[in-house]
This record gives C-alpha cells, structure tokens and sequence, in this order.
C-alpha cells in the first residue's frame, strides 16, 4: 500500500506598483523578477514570468499565504540589494484571494492570490491613496493580507 500526501501550494499571481522615481530604483521586467526572487529565496517552488498586462509573475510555495507574502517582500528586498538598486524605500505586498471563477485568458484563477508588490516612500500614503481600510473591509478576513516592510 502506497501513501501519497498531498500538499497544497499557495499560488501567487503577482503586479507591480512602483511607486518610486529613481534611477536608482529601476523597473524590473517579469524574466528577471522571476529568476532574481527564485535566487534569493528557497521557499519558491515555481518562480515563472507572465506574459500579460498587469500581472508580472506566478509563484509557488507550501507556505502559508502571510508567510509567502512575507517571504516575498524579503526575496524582493535582496534581490533589489543583489542588483546594486537602491532600498531605502518600503515595500507593501497587498493580497486577495480570488473566491470566484477567473476571466478567461487571465493567470489569476478561483484559488490563487492576486498580489500587488508596492515600493513606495509613504506606505500609509499609498494605502490612503487607494482606499485600501474599504477594500479590506468587504472581504473575509482570510481572504486578504497586507504587509508592509
């Protein structure tokens, strides 16, 4: 008798919102977002660019969603640190769970998160700016994190 255990992946689906306007704090093409956080971190099983509008990458990990999106923000920092970009800025990762059938031709499917990785000089701006407390609010609370570094 054979044993399998199934393990669940927490997929992201990740943006950018660059925030910032500095030479010092270059755009990142979705190629080498993927391969740069799949170098700084171990806890991505599947880093893979996307070939879509909005959305930059899919990640894949074991981790719990808060533990993902805090691990992406840390593999982000380095890799901005690895790069010699500047990173005297914040980073925000604001996600929600997609909780109904996806758009077809979308990446972002019933299941997975819809992450938006924000480097700002004013975090509590930016939230303010989007009306983010609003967003949050008709949403379960399992369904939506935000972490702010």
């Amino acid at each position: 008798m054979t044993l399998t255990i199934a393990q669940t992946m927490t997929v992201f689906i990740v943006s950018h919102n660059l925030q910032i306007t500095s030479d010092s704090v270059p755009a990142i093409s979705a190629q080498a977002l993927a391969d740069g956080l799949k170098a700084q971190s171990n806890a991505f099983d599947h880093a893979e660019a996307l070939n879509h509008p909005h959305w930059l990458i899919r990640l894949e990990s074991s981790l719990s969603s808060d533990d993902m999106a805090k691990e992406l923000v840390q593999a982000w920092k380095k890799f901005r640190i690895s790069s010699s970009h500047s990173s005297e800025h914040h980073w925000l990762a604001l996600g929600g769970r997609k909780d109904s059938p996806g758009s077809s031709g979308s990446p972002l499917q019933e299941g997975s998160w819809g992450v938006d990785v924000v480097e700002c000089s004013d975090p509590d701006q930016f939230l303010l700016s989007i009306n983010w407390e609003a967003l949050r609010s008709g949403r379960p609370n399992d369904a939506v994190f935000e972490i702010k570094v």
